[in-house]
């Protein structure tokens, strides 16, 4: 059993010496060791919202490692204060913990299935992204950051779908009555859409 003191580590792995992050003006989180990468929720900020219905962490088997993990998310402790435990660890999904109230994603059986999970991080890529965003460096880092943006990026995805189902609606950046499960998923992937980000989207088309 794999708990909060251990997880995936090699000697490819290691503490970044620019493991500051910053807040911009605009509110997107900066690594100077990686300014490509710019999510504008931080891990605390995206569990104090709500998401994955309070399974993130519960305990798994992973089929990558052969191993079962438990109170992993417990390493980062000093996040979660005012948190409750079963809005990270519960073992059933309840989408009234989720910010706008909707069950998305798909099962880690389904994404090891499809090799997308890394013995870095057995959870996926929240889990890579707290370590990242604690100060780990690893291989696997290009990887996660790549998947990021074509999801979550400025030229992402789900954040230009986002952007243009307002606009066909001619609704504001911030009606969450539009596409609900989108901004979901987006804020899986750290991301809230912002009225300065919408409006560049929409300026870029014309």
């Amino acid at each position: 059993m794999v708990s909060s003191s251990s997880t995936h580590k090699n000697k490819n792995t290691k503490k970044s010496t620019h493991n500051k992050t910053v807040r911009k003006k605009k509110g997107a989180l900066y690594f100077p060791d990686h300014p490509e990468f710019t999510p504008n929720l931080t891990p605390r900020d995206m569990f104090l919202l709500g998401s994955f219905g309070g399974t993130y962490w519960r305990p798994i088997y992973s089929q990558v490692t052969k191993k079962h993990y438990q109170n992993v998310h417990r390493r980062y402790k000093d996040w979660w204060k005012g948190i409750p435990e079963s809005h990270l660890s519960s073992t059933e999904y309840d989408k009234s913990i989720n910010r706008y109230k909707c069950k998305v994603g798909t099962s880690l059986e389904f994404w090891e299935g499809h090799h997308w999970i890394t013995a870095y991080n057995p959870y996926g890529w929240v889990h890579w992204y707290c370590d990242f965003y604690k100060g780990r460096r690893c291989p696997d880092d290009e990887r996660q950051i790549k998947r990021w943006a074509g999801i979550a990026g400025p030229k992402g995805r789900f954040r230009r779908f986002l952007a243009t189902q307002i606009a066909r609606k001619n609704g504001r950046y911030d009606d969450e009555t539009i596409s609900p499960k989108i901004r979901q998923v987006l804020q899986h992937w750290g991301y809230k859409l912002t009225r300065e980000d919408f409006q560049h989207i929409q300026s870029s088309k014309n």
